[in-house]
C-alpha cells in the first residue's frame, strides 16, 4: 500500500472531527486532527500536511485567520474550508483569501473525499509549473509572482489560479462557466461578479505589456491575447 497522505484537519465539534477523521483513515489518509487554529497551525508547521481542511469557526484562531498566515508561507497549498454559514459573502471571502473549495455543513463524506482527492490530483499536474513567460513578464505560478524586469509583484492565490489558466488557453475563449466552477466552485451570478472584479486587477497588474490584451467575449468568457 502506498504511503498515507497526510492531511491537517481542524475541526472544533469533537464528534464530527473524529467522524471526518476516521472516514478518511479508511480511505489511505493520515489525519492530524486539530480542536482549534493556533494548535492547528502549530501542528501545520511542523508536520508539512499535503492538504488542509479548515473548519471556519474555530476558538483561539479562525479558520479564515489560520488561511491567511498559511498562505503568506505557502501559496500552493491546497485548502477546503468547512462552514455552516451559508451567506455568499462569506463563501467569497473563503475563496479571496486563498481557499480552494468551500463545503456546507452539513455534508456527506463522499463529498469531502472527492473534493480532496480532487485538489491533491490538479496539484500533482499544474502546481509543479515554475515560470513561464507572458509577454514581457516572467509568471511564476507557484510562487504566485508578476516579474517585469527587477519589478516583482506578488498576485494572490486566486489571481495566479485564474492567470495561469488565461495561458495555458491564450488565444481561445476561457469559457467563464469552466472556470467559475474550477476556481470558485459554482458558475452562480455572485461568482460571476467576483470573477470580472478579479479580470480587472489582472489587467491592471498587466498594462505595462501593452501586447498583452484580456478581452471580454460577451455571453462566453475571457480571451488573453498576446
Amino acid at each position: 500500500m502506498n504511503k498515507p497522505i497526510k492531511i491537517l484537519l481542524a475541526e472544533d465539534e469533537p464528534s464530527l472531527g473524529q467522524i471526518i477523521k476516521e472516514s478518511l483513515e479508511t480511505r489511505n489518509f493520515e489525519v492530524l486532527l486539530c480542536a482549534n487554529g493556533e494548535e492547528a497551525y502549530n501542528v501545520y508547521k511542523t508536520e508539512n500536511p499535503l492538504l488542509l481542511v479548515l473548519d471556519v469557526m474555530m476558538p483561539k484562531k479562525d479558520g479564515f485567520t489560520l488561511a491567511k498566515e498559511i498562505r503568506r508561507e505557502n501559496p500552493t497549498i491546497p485548502i477546503i474550508f468547512l462552514t455552516a454559514k451559508s451567506q455568499t459573502k462569506d463563501v467569497v471571502e473563503g475563496f479571496n483569501i486563498g481557499g480552494n473549495d468551500y463545503l456546507k455543513k452539513p455534508f456527506s463524506m463522499e463529498e469531502l473525499i472527492v473534493r480532496i482527492n480532487a485538489l491533491l490530483k490538479r496539484g500533482e499536474n499544474e502546481l509543479n509549473i515554475e515560470s513561464i513567460a507572458l509577454g514581457k513578464f516572467i509568471f511564476n505560478l507557484k510562487k504566485q509572482t508578476l516579474q517585469l524586469n527587477a519589478k516583482i509583484e506578488t498576485l494572490t492565490h486566486r489571481e495566479a489560479n485564474l492567470l495561469y489558466y488565461l495561458i495555458k488557453n491564450k488565444n481561445q475563449i476561457l469559457e467563464r462557466s469552466f472556470i467559475l466552477k474550477k476556481l470558485w466552485g459554482n458558475d452562480d451570478f455572485f461568482n460571476a461578479r467576483s470573477m470580472d472584479v478579479f479580470i480587472t486587477k489582472l489587467r491592471k497588474k498587466l498594462k505595462d505589456d501593452t501586447s498583452i490584451q484580456i478581452i471580454n467575449v460577451r455571453s462566453y468568457g475571457y480571451k488573453l491575447i498576446y
